[in-house]
């Protein structure tokens, strides 16, 4: 039997990358997984094909959480799996990198709102299910560059520095009634925008990285997955950093 049998998990920004390997974990670990997109449905399908191939209900929900409706919408359709939200990871997020003087407001405030308020939402939206529950775990996707910040990414860490505010107060919130918030941090992970680096500007990177390597996405999902188990039940408001000691 798995960790997580009988559970429901809500992962956002599911189709790739670190969405994608969060989502097979915890299906892994035995949780039905709602697997939510905005844009890539090719991708969200295989991923919940992937899924239900480990044995496990999983179904690709459309939602744009960027919005307060469309987070709501997307706990409404999770629900109808067993009646019950167990886990929600929020990884949906998007860049648009630039230096401050070239930044547009526009840009700003994109990125923000699908990390940032789009965490917000789903938060919100799905507190009221796991307060009733008197059980869930909520577990964030940040960065790095939420804790020490990136030359070009005035939005993006501002945005996952955001998320960590949001994770620890409302840690403090929910842990009375079960519910138990916290964060993932991840630093440089293999995804489709280091893959596209030239190959010395991949060495280069790793040497700045005391594990000697780039972390894979599983790395993240494992992460994840411990933040979800019932282990880390007295586990609530911490941020763990993924990075091979990057920010150390």
């Amino acid at each position: 039997m798995g960790k997580l049998d009988g559970q429901v998990a809500v992962v956002t920004g599911a189709g790739k990358g670190i969405g994608r390997a969060i989502a097979l974990r915890l299906a892994a670990d035995g949780a039905a997984v709602v697997v939510n997109y905005c844009h890539s449905s090719d991708a969200a399908e295989k991923t919940a094909e992937d899924c239900r191939a480990l044995g496990v209900d999983a179904v690709a929900v459309m939602a744009d959480v960027s919005t307060m409706e469309g987070a709501d919408a997307l706990m409404k359709e999770a629900l109808k799996m067993s009646g019950r939200i167990d886990i929600l990871v929020n990884n949906a997020g998007r860049t648009k990198d630039s230096l401050l003087l070239r930044m547009k407001p526009d840009d700003f405030d994109t990125v923000v709102k699908t990390n940032l308020y789009g965490t917000f939402y789903c938060m919100k939206a799905v507190s009221k299910i796991m307060l009733k529950q008197k059980y869930g775990r909520i577990i964030s996707i940040s960065s790095i560059v939420g804790l020490r910040g990136n030359v070009g990414q005035m939005n993006y860490s501002a945005s996952k520095a955001g998320i960590l505010g949001l994770t620890k107060s409302m840690a403090k919130e929910m842990a009375s009634r079960g519910v138990t918030v916290n964060a993932v941090a991840p630093g440089m992970i293999e995804t489709d925008m280091t893959r596209a680096m030239t190959e010395e500007a991949h060495a280069a990177m790793e040497k700045e990285i005391p594990a000697g390597r780039i972390g894979a996405p599983e790395d993240v999902a494992c992460a994840v997955a411990f933040f979800a188990s019932r282990e880390a039940a007295y586990v609530t408001g911490q941020v763990l950093a993924v990075d091979g000691g990057l920010a150390v």
